[in-house]
Order: structure tokens, then C-alpha cells, then sequence
């Protein structure tokens, strides 16, 4: 920390500082929940720029969408501040520009190929959330023990503002990305894609597998530099074999001819020598130490103090939560991984908060409760939603049956000429009281444990739900917002629980969805409409048909509402556990 440093940002206590780039400085920080963090403030000159502000809110507003094992995790931001500032989790690992240039060197082809397949599997999630990142580069992606980790994502189109012109090109002489890292289409300053990202990965891999830039340094002149990425082949000569035919297909110049991230992960899959590389560390042992090294500082720099202290803060950076008195000062944090802080050295922070661009995103009340246990919840709906499904069952067969019977008899006449009519009267009215009640256990248990949802994924992701707890149990029985707002809130309980916008097995939320809605459609108006009441055995028939048919959606839905419960509930069980 410098004299001028704000002891808080927001509810953040700072501890020391990581790095210094192009956008602001990042700070080394804790929650008052005792989370480390990292926290970076936007520079003054920045702030000051109402389209830079825009474009930050906006990048603010896609990161919520962006989510998964491969990024690091968003938890808050204030956009709005008079110096707008975003928070993310510390990622405790050095930048892979560090390990090849300092720590080991080139990384060996079973190193090269996990790293792969993790920067495509974060690809993958950008990408889904509709951001390009623009700025892939060896200090953006973090080394962790269980793979990379890729920060900064959509960051560099916010500061593409102050460079660009009003048509939305680059202006003259203005350069957005990392020499080096950069795509032909950011050279020549032209609009960029999700191809653009491709193009990186492939400088990143060749730098990972050789040490050295494919397209060499900057020595002889930036501009020479950025023209032979604009024009002139990449020196791949040292690459390994089995990987110089992928990586020179993700740093072909036209974007339209670059393959996809999953085109990608197959051919990593085919590569020679892939099943070799599938057990054991990834990293090489050298790089593990250090880890462990590192890991071990940062808990001896924890302060167990929560407490904020009394006074105001900074200007600009909004007052701490309470006043309980002055707390003990931190003590030394690690060094950052690399001696010289700078814009290489970018530190573990990535995409800002979700949260509305014109308000300050708050950490959700919520957020501070323990996840609550579902099994009971879950085994008692799931129980519930087997026998409604039974009955419905029943009632299906009970109407074949008078189905069957009415057959036997001439269409013009009434349902209540035939023999029997009392006794199926009396038994489907009682198979649909019995249904009418175990479907009000049901709805009571289904909203209980939908609420319960809700809270669990709040707590595993706070922020990332649009709606609140109230509306996750009150949506169910709103007229027509019940139609789409409770899919909504399932959407993002989903994406919460698994980390993950897209996939992750979200095929069977959608299909649950769509049965539920075409059943209950077909139930009110199967209650409206009574096969002993019509005045023909014709139009008995069809009312029965039509009954069968909503009783057989039922049952479909209700089968597949029993596994999105028990899904459900296992995800969110495994991400507790996880987290302990």
C-alpha cells in the first residue's frame, strides 16, 4: 500500500496492491465475510469519460451471464461510483506469463494439452455469454492447481471506447489488445469476433509450448511487430509436432476459416499421446511448489479481524457497512508472482458484477445464510409427485374403460342411458378429488423447495438471480406471469448451481418446462369440461379423449419434474460440498 491508497472500497478492506494495467489498479482485499478478493479501481481518467462509463456498465451487465470452472468468479462491482470498481475472487496462482518466463520454461506436451482444452473450455463460456474477450494473452490466464483460469474477459471492449470513432473502428494509430497476442482483425482495427479470441489462443499456445511469441517481439519496433501478424506466417518450427497442425489453423488470417472452440477440443482429443496425459498433475513439479509456497503466505496474511473501522473512507469508494471500531492493522501480504508490477502483470480479477447499469449492485441479503439442506424437502415432493402421477395413471385407465363402454352404445345417445354411468361417475369424481388433493401437496411442497432453491443458489453465486425469493414462490401464482417468470427464475438457479450459462445438462430444464406448461393448460381445461355432463355420447368421447391425452402429459411431466428435483438438488449438494 501508498500513501493516497484507500483503506476500503465498498464493503472491501485492502490489504496490499497486485499490479498496475491499462484500465486501473488492483488491490489485494478482503470481504467482511473474510473472502479474499481482488479489487480493481478503475483509473481517474477513465472514469471521467461518460461512453467509458456506459460501455463499463454494459460490460458489467454481460459478465453476469458469463459463469463456470475456467473463469474467475464475479462478486461484486459498483459502476456508478465516482471511480468504479469491480471485485472478484483471488485466483492464488501465478499468470502463465510468469511460469514459462521465470518459474520452469516451456511447458511439456501433457501441461500443453490440459492448459488447451481448459482456455477452450472458457472460451466456450465466454463466448456463451456473448463477449469476446479481445484480450487473451499469457497474464490474463492464471496457473491453478486444477487447471487455467482466464480473467479480464470483455474488459478490453470498455476501454475500446476511448480509442474508437464514431463509426466503431479503432482510430488511427490506437492499439486495443497486447502486442503480440493480438489478432489481424484488432491490427488493422477492425471490428472483431469470437474468431479473434481463437487467434490468441493460438499465439498462447505457441508461446506456452516454445517460450517464445509466434510472431516474435516488439525489438525492432511495434509497428514491424503488428505488421507481421497482419500479414506474414507464425514461426511454429518449435511447436511439438502433434500440435503445429492445430495451432496454425487457430492463427490463419481470415476469421471465417479459424475453427470453433469445439472443433478444437476433438482435435486435442486425437492428438498422439493424448490418453497419456489424462492422469497424474498437470503442472511440472517445479510450478507445484511454488504453489504451494504461495497458497501457504496467503493464509498466514489473513487477518481474522472483520470488523471496519471508524471514520469514512476514501473519497469516491462509499462508506463501510458498520462502525464497530478501529480494527488491527493487516499484516504483510505475499509478493505478487513476479517482481515488477505493470500491465503484463495483471492480476487475478475478472469480469465485474452482474447488476442493473444504473444503480450499485449490492451483496444480496441472502447471500450471509448457509445453504440450506434439500433432501427432505426433495424426497417428500418427489414422493408427492409419484403418486399424482399414479393417479393420473388411474384416471387414464378408469377413462378408457367408460371410453370402452360408450363405444358399445349409439353416438345420439345421452352418457346416462348406459348401465353403469353411476358407478363411473362415482369413480372417476373420487380419482379426481384424490388427485385435486395430493396436487395441492404438491404445489405447497414445490413452491417450498423451489424457494429453497432459490436461497441455495443465492448463497452459491450472490447476485446472479433477477428476481427475489418472494417472487420465486409467488410467481407460480400470478396470472400469466406465470407462464414465463417462474422459468425465468429457474433459468437462473440453474445457472447459479452449476456455474455455467449454457449445457450442464439444461435440456432437461427445458423439457420439464414445456411439459409442466402443456399439462397445465390441458388441466384447466380438462376441469372445465366433464364427460358425464355432455349431452351426447359423441361428445363424451371426445371430452374422455381429450382428458386421456392431458393425463398422459401429466404423467410426462410429472416423471420429468421428479428428475429436474433430484438433479437439482444433487448440484446443489455437490457445490456445498465443493465449497466446504
Amino acid at each position: 500500500m501508498e500513501p493516497g491508497d484507500p483503506e476500503w472500497i465498498g464493503t472491501y478492506r485492502l490489504l496490499g496492491r497486485l499490479g498496475e494495467g491499462g484500465m486501473g489498479r488492483v488491490y489485494l482485499a478482503r470481504s467482511d465475510r473474510g473472502r479474499t478478493v481482488a479489487v480493481k479501481v478503475v483509473r481517474e481518467e477513465l472514469a471521467r469519460q461518460p461512453d467509458f462509463r456506459r460501455r463499463f456498465a454494459q460490460e458489467v451487465k454481460a459478465a453476469q451471464r458469463v459463469g463456470g470452472e475456467w473463469t474467475a468468479p464475479v462478486l461484486d462491482a459498483d459502476t456508478q461510483a465516482p471511480t468504479p470498481w469491480v471485485a472478484t475472487g483471488y485466483v492464488a496462482g501465478p499468470s502463465l506469463a510468469e511460469v514459462v518466463d521465470q518459474q520452469y520454461g516451456p511447458l511439456p506436451p501433457a501441461s500443453l494439452r490440459v492448459l488447451a482444452m481448459g482456455l477452450l473450455r472458457a472460451l466456450q463460456t465466454i463466448h456463451g455469454a456473448g463477449i469476446v474477450h479481445r484480450d487473451l494473452k499469457p497474464s490474463n490466464i492464471l496457473v491453478t492447481i486444477d487447471g487455467p483460469r482466464v480473467i479480464d474477459f470483455g474488459i478490453a471492449r470498455a476501454l475500446d471506447v476511448s480509442t474508437q470513432s464514431a463509426e466503431g473502428f479503432t482510430r488511427t494509430g490506437a492499439v486495443v489488445g497486447s502486442p503480440g497476442f493480438m489478432s489481424p482483425e484488432q491490427v488493422r482495427g477492425e471490428k472483431v469476433s469470437y474468431a479473434s479470441d481463437i487467434f490468441c489462443l493460438g499465439a498462447v499456445l505457441a508461446y506456452a509450448a516454445t517460450g517464445r511469441m509466434p510472431f516474435g517481439t516488439d525489438e525492432g519496433g511495434m509497428h514491424s511487430l503488428l505488421f507481421r501478424i497482419a500479414t506474414e506466417e507464425a514461426d511454429l518450427s518449435r511447436v511439438p509436432g502433434p500440435w503445429q497442425a492445430l495451432v496454425a489453423s487457430c492463427l490463419v488470417k481470415d476469421p471465417a476459416k479459424r475453427p470453433t472452440p469445439d472443433e478444437l477440443l476433438t482435435s486435442i482429443e486425437d492428438l498422439e499421446g493424448a490418453d497419456t496425459a489424462r492422469s497424474g498433475a498437470w503442472l511440472p513439479g517445479e510450478v507445484l511448489a511454488e504453489l504451494g509456497r504461495h497458497a501457504v503466505q496467503l493464509l498466514d496474511s489473513e487477518d481474522p479481524e472483520k470488523r471496519v473501522p471508524v471514520g469514512a473512507p476514501a473519497a469516491g469508494f462509499g462508506p463501510p457497512p458498520t462502525a464497530f471500531g478501529p480494527s488491527t492493522p493487516p499484516g504483510p501480504i505475499p509478493a505478487p508472482y513476479g517482481a515488477r508490477p505493470g500491465p503484463e502483470q495483471s492480476p487475478a480479477y475478472a469480469t465485474p458484477v452482474p447488476g442493473p447499469a444504473s444503480a450499485s449492485p449490492a451483496p444480496s441479503p441472502y447471500a450471509q445464510r448457509r445453504v440450506r439442506p434439500l433432501r427432505g424437502l426433495a424426497l417428500t415432493l418427489n414422493a408427492l409427485l409419484g403418486v399424482y402421477a399414479l393417479l393420473l395413471l388411474a384416471r387414464s385407465v378408469a377413462l378408457w374403460e367408460v371410453f370402452t363402454e360408450l363405444s358399445r352404445h349409439d353416438d345420439a345417445k345421452t352418457p346416462s342411458d348406459i348401465g353403469s354411468f353411476d358407478d363411473w361417475v362415482l369413480a372417476t369424481d373420487l380419482l379426481d378429488g384424490l388427485g385435486g388433493l395430493v396436487m395441492l401437496g404438491v404445489a405447497g411442497m414445490w413452491v417450498c423447495w423451489f424457494r429453497h432453491t432459490w436461497l441455495n443458489a443465492d448463497a452459491i453465486a450472490p447476485g446472479r438471480i433477477r428476481y427475489g425469493p418472494g417472487l420465486a414462490a409467488g410467481a407460480w401464482f400470478i396470472p400469466v406471469a406465470n407462464f414465463y417468470l417462474p422459468k425465468q427464475i429457474a433459468n437462473d438457479i440453474w445457472t447459479a448451481t452449476t456455474g455455467r450459462p449454457k449445457g450442464a445438462g439444461r435440456w432437461l430444464l427445458h423439457t420439464w418446462w414445456w411439459f409442466w406448461l402443456a399439462h397445465f393448460v390441458m388441466f384447466m381445461n380438462d376441469s372445465v369440461q366433464v364427460w358425464n355432463e355432455d349431452d351426447s355420447i359423441e361428445g363424451a368421447k371426445e371430452t374422455i379423449l381429450n382428458s386421456h391425452s392431458a393425463n398422459v402429459v401429466g404423467i410426462v411431466s410429472a416423471v420429468f419434474a421428479v428428475i429436474l428435483v433430484s438433479r437439482l438438488t444433487t448440484l446443489q449438494r455437490a457445490r456445498t460440498a465443493q465449497a466446504a
